[in-house]
């Protein structure tokens, strides 16, 4: 017997794993609006150097022609956003009249900004740009790094002290320091918070995942784990329309965290995984939590029955070959496993890469980011879609594989767009956005199947400590388009096939149940490798005896 069964004569897909996930779910939607939130507080506006501090404006009442006369027009006409003329060339207040050689510097005094679309934003404030620029892209590797780090804490942490805990704890991290990010006024505190809410980002997809599935019989994992993907589509139209509304960095900054104070305060109420307290030998815990899931469910009577030693049957044969405690070293130890995370190391590094190629740096689009945004987190639903039906009559292998492979073919195929078909190469980096997204929701739910429950949070924490490798690399690829246009597409392209081939390694779990150890992961392979073996060797018996029949009615 699976502990799934037991599931099933609770309820199965009942009220509380309704409501269980819906309350999971939600926080993951706003994780989205932290995930991009530097498309909007770091946006760089339209800005040009302060004129010099001993001239004034006053030699002409239009500000139009002291701006010609104090900054130089770039190549496309526009004012130079970082040099200005050492003194004012009131010659080119005259028509038709040009000046060459004259001297230039840098903006000692510093920035004139367009504040029409964004009143402030972080590049405004600490005047993130020109030889500064860079720090701007700092800033948002260091929130990856924040992931990154995330990843590795809260991944070991929930397999030894439960999902529940880090989940409740990351839930406050972020308040916290999503508060105090837009309190404090230094671009280093700034960072710093931003780093530790980076790391709650993994903490709380990771656990809320591993929750959702290990409450969830078989046959609602699949559409629980596709939830979780439109939650996050959600949390990108929720992040648009934010800020559409709040401009001010800061206040936009205090209204996508403030909200995670009250998940703290339900999240209480949660119950912790019952497959956990069971493997970890807290029978008892694990039976007061299944009778509440029972009550909630109107099976009541089933509830009552169940005791340490009912509930401890169904997974009996996992729980004598539990090891006390786990290490990394166990993803890599046995073959089954071994080549589990090999494959997913790819997958993840390689979808993460492409996927925050496109998606982080919305104005290199040159349209309104806040139609971007919308775009880019609208273009996600259909293509969950697709993924759901796949997954559920085709499989997770395949889906998987397919939209990744796809994705890759149409972030290539952009190469060959002209520049000036702008409306085009958007919407093509859309769709390839929407099946990186979708593939990524897809990973997520197929990670935490692969995986036994016994080290099922570390190998998803390790899984996605390379896909934050993969966020950390992609402001790298983008820099290689100083040098060609057609690198960055051609990386991220690239990696993306990479990644849909190595799916393929992987065996397909579809309506299979839940593994409970890594022993029991070892023991399906052996078994259904002995299984095509006799396959095999059954059809090659078959070809010989047609071969030899003709022989036979010869003699």
């Amino acid at each position: 017997m699976a502990f799934t069964d037991l599931l099933d004569r609770l309820g199965g897909v009942g009220r509380f794993q309704l409501v269980y996930t819906g309350l999971l779910l939600l926080p993951c939607s706003l994780l989205a609006c932290h995930n991009f939130l530097q498309n909007f507080t770091a946006a760089v506006p339209r800005h040009h150097c302060q004129g010099p501090a001993n001239h004034t404006a006053a030699a002409t009442n239009d500000s139009g022609a002291w701006l010609r006369a104090v900054v130089p027009l770039d190549r496309l006409g526009d004012p130079e956003p970082c040099r200005r003329f050492k003194e004012p060339q009131w010659a080119l207040l005259s028509p038709n009249t040009s000046v060459r050689g004259a001297a230039t510097e840098g903006c000692r005094d510093g920035w004139v900004y367009d504040r029409s679309v964004f009143p402030s934003t972080i590049v405004m404030e600490w005047d993130l740009v020109c030889e500064a620029r860079p720090l701007r892209d700092l800033a948002q590797s260091i929130y990856m790094a924040g992931v990154l780090v995330g990843a590795i804490v809260f991944g070991g942490l929930a397999d030894r002290l439960g999902r529940k805990g880090p989940l409740v704890w990351a839930y406050l991290q972020l308040a916290v320091s999503g508060a105090a990010t837009a309190y404090f006024g230094s671009f280093g505190a700034y960072c710093v918070f931003r780093f530790l809410m980076g790391m709650t980002f993994s903490g709380i997809i990771l656990n809320s995942l591993s929750l959702v599935v290990e409450w969830m019989p078989t046959r609602g994992r699949t559409v629980a784990g596709v939830l979780l993907g439109y939650s996050f589509t959600l949390g990108q139209l929720i992040l648009a329309g934010v800020a559409y509304v709040i401009r001010p960095w800061r206040w936009l900054q205090f209204a996508v965290s403030v909200p995670f104070l009250i998940f703290f305060l339900y999240s209480w109420w949660l119950p912790e995984s019952s497959r956990w307290l069971l493997l970890r030998g807290k029978s008892q815990l694990a039976v007061e939590n299944l009778r509440k899931v029972a009550v909630m469910n109107g099976r009541m009577e089933e509830g009552e029955r169940l005791t340490k030693e009912v509930v401890s049957s169904y997974i009996q044969s996992e729980i004598a070959s539990v090891c006390p405690s786990n290490s990394v070293l166990d993803l890599f130890r046995t073959p089954a496993i071994r080549k589990i995370t090999c494959c997913l190391m790819v997958v993840w590094f390689s979808n993460s890469l492409a996927y925050y190629g496109l998606a982080i740096d919305l104005q290199k689009f040159g349209l309104s980011v806040y139609l971007v945004q919308v775009l880019f987190g609208v273009i996600d639903i259909p293509a969950m879609l697709v993924a759901t039906t796949t997954m559920i009559y085709v499989g997770r292998r395949a889906t998987v594989a397919s939209f990744l492979l796809l994705a890759g073919l149409m972030v290539i195929a952009n190469m060959f767009v002209p520049e000036d078909m702008q409306a085009l190469r958007v919407a093509q980096a859309a769709l390839g956005k929407g099946c990186l997204a979708s593939s990524f929701i897809c990973v997520y739910l197929f990670t935490g199947e692969l995986y036994p429950t016994e080290i099922r949070q570390m190998g998803m924490g390790f899984a996605s400590v390379s896909a934050r490798f993969g966020g950390l690399t992609a402001p790298l690829v983008t820099t290689l388009g100083e040098f060609s246009t057609s690198l960055p597409p051609l990386g991220f392209g690239a990696t993306s096939i990479l990644a849909g081939l190595a799916v393929c390694f992987l065996a397909e779990t579809r309506n299979a149940p839940l593994v409970e150890t890594i022993e029991a992961m070892e023991r399906r392979v052996r078994q259904g490798l002995r299984k095509e073996d006799a396959e095999e060797k059954t059809e090659e018996i078959s070809l010989r005896q047609l071969g030899a029949s003709p022989l036979k009615e010869t003699i």
